[in-house]
């Protein structure tokens, strides 16, 4: 069983800056996939990044074209933590975010941490 738990959002205006924290437990941390994905109210959630383990010491990063630019995925495998670094935020990035963690072939959410980008 791996726990997520999600924190660093908040309100903030336009063209502003926030970082997600994703803190994960478990040991293999370090082979996890790890991601974010968000839903706005009266959408589905959608996939927003992700960084994958290839081989030791080596990982992929992808994003939705939306945020392409404007956001960053990292990882701290020594803290078992996952971040999302999001900058010239806009009112469209306006949504609950989640943390994902996928093990296998079983996938681990978060509660959510809500993001609200005012104009």
């Amino acid at each position: 069983q791996v726990q997520l738990v999600e924190s660093g959002g908040g309100l903030v205006q336009a063209g502003g800056s926030l970082r997600l924290s994703c803190a994960a437990s478990g040991r293999t941390f370090s082979s996890y996939n790890m991601g974010w994905y968000r839903q706005a109210p009266g959408k589905e959630r959608e996939f927003v990044a992700a960084i994958r383990w290839i081989r030791t010491g080596t990982y992929y990063a992808n994003y939705t074209d939306s945020v392409k630019g404007r956001f960053t995925i990292s990882r701290d495998n020594s803290k078992n933590m996952v971040y999302l670094q999001m900058n010239s935020l806009k009112p469209e990035d306006t949504a609950i975010y989640y943390c994902n963690g996928v093990v296998g072939a079983i996938n681990y959410w978060g509660q959510g941490t809500q993001v609200t980008v005012s104009s």
